[in-house]
Parts: structure tokens; sequence; C-alpha cells
């Protein structure tokens, strides 16, 4: 596995170094602040990172939220000198919880609930509105959108955007009941409340909750009339 250690301190990256590599671990990279950890990510890919919280100009919990944001599936693991950040580490996501100092034991515990927790679970996306992050289940969504690169989601947390192509969302929401209903859209047809034709050929669809409406292409229409036949 590859390690992402991020903490200020030198001497407490040494002895997280020493840890790792004496239970067996060597492919180990080091940051000492935020800006310096997403750098190293966007470059190579880690297993699991391990975050000190009371860090200045990105703390740890800003940090997890950007990193994950970055690479969904990168396993988090806290370590601080403090409890009270126990739960805003947890809705990051955070595998573990480590109180310094603690014991090799300890970490290789920690450890190895990343292999238990990699069991598919339920589905959470992290997408990004300015400084904001939220962790978002498909249930939450209303519908999505392409914009180049990436794609917004519309939610009950409002507008925010999520790193990765259409075509590849499209593929982790279809088992969710999203539908492909426009080369620009996806729709959840579980928070869909109606149905208009417009010009005989097309959709307009309409949301539970909120008063936008998103409109199919011909083909869309066509996949979803196919698909209720």
């Amino acid at each position: 596995m590859n390690f992402l250690i991020v903490d200020d301190e030198s001497l407490a990256i040494s002895r997280l170094t020493r840890l790792l590599t004496s239970l067996g671990h060597s492919s180990i990279t080091a940051a000492s602040n935020g800006a310096e950890a997403l750098e190293l990510a966007s470059q190579q890919k880690f297993d699991i990172a391990l975050l000190d919280i009371s860090m200045s100009q990105m703390d740890g919990i800003e940090l997890g939220y950007a990193l994950r944001y970055q690479h969904e599936d990168l396993a988090i693991i806290y370590q601080t000198a403090y409890d009270h950040h126990a739960l805003k580490a947890f809705d990051v996501g955070a595998v573990d919880y480590l109180l310094k100092p603690y014991t090799a034991e300890t970490l290789e515990r920690a450890i190895a609930r990343v292999t238990i927790n990699n069991v598919p679970k339920e589905l959470r996306l992290i997408s990004k509105a300015g400084e904001n992050h939220y962790l978002l289940s498909p249930q939450d969504l209303y519908y999505v959108k392409a914009d180049l690169t990436e794609v917004m989601f519309r939610s009950t947390e409002g507008f925010s955007y999520y790193p990765k192509k259409i075509s590849d969302v499209e593929a982790l929401l279809e088992p969710h009941g999203f539908l492909r209903i426009h080369r620009s859209y996806l729709v959840n047809l579980n928070r869909v409340k109606e149905m208009e034709t417009i010009d005989q050929s097309r959709i307009s669809f309409s949301f539970e909750g909120i008063k936008e409406t998103v409109e199919s292409s011909k083909d869309g229409a066509k996949q979803f009339r196919h698909l209720f036949k």
C-alpha cells in the first residue's frame, strides 16, 4: 500500500515513518502542509492518508475533504493530540481516529480497517461548491449536468461540482435509478414529480422540492419511453 503522511511537525513525521516501517510498509511519502499534500496527490495515487488535524493554513479536516474530492477511494486515518475533532473527522469518511501518542499495534489495527472497509458499501460522493464540501448519497441528487470535464450536482444542498465526466458519473449512478435523458443531463427517476411532453418528441422533467425543470433530447425521450413501455 502507498501511504501519504501529512503533519507540520517533522518529529511526528519521523516517528510515524518508523512505525509504518516496523509494520513492514515501505512506500511512504510525507508532506508538511496541505498544499504540498494536494500537489503530491495530484501526481500519484495513495491508498491511505495519515493526516494530522491541527495544522496551520489548512487543517486536516479541510485537507481530508480536498483529498477525497480528488480521490474518492482514498482511505483517511486521522492522528491528533486532541479528541474533540472526532465527529468532524468521521464526517469526512475517516476510517479511524488515533490519539497521539499511539502504538504500532494501534496503527496496525487502523490500517487493517481499511481492508475491511473496502467491502462494497453505500455510494457516497464528495462534491465542492467554493470552499464548501458535501458528502452526498445518490438519493440526495435531483439531477446531474455536464460541465466541460466535470459535472454539476443539483442536490438537497444546492449546486456543487464533482470532478468526473458525465459518462463516468452515469456508470456510477445508473444502478441507483438515474437515466441519461440528454448528452448533458442525468435525472434521478426516484425524485421526479411530473413529466410533460414537449413538441411531441421531448420530455420536460420536474422534481419534488425544487422548481427547476430538465428537458430531454429526442433520443433521451425515446430511451425513457422504452424503459417504461
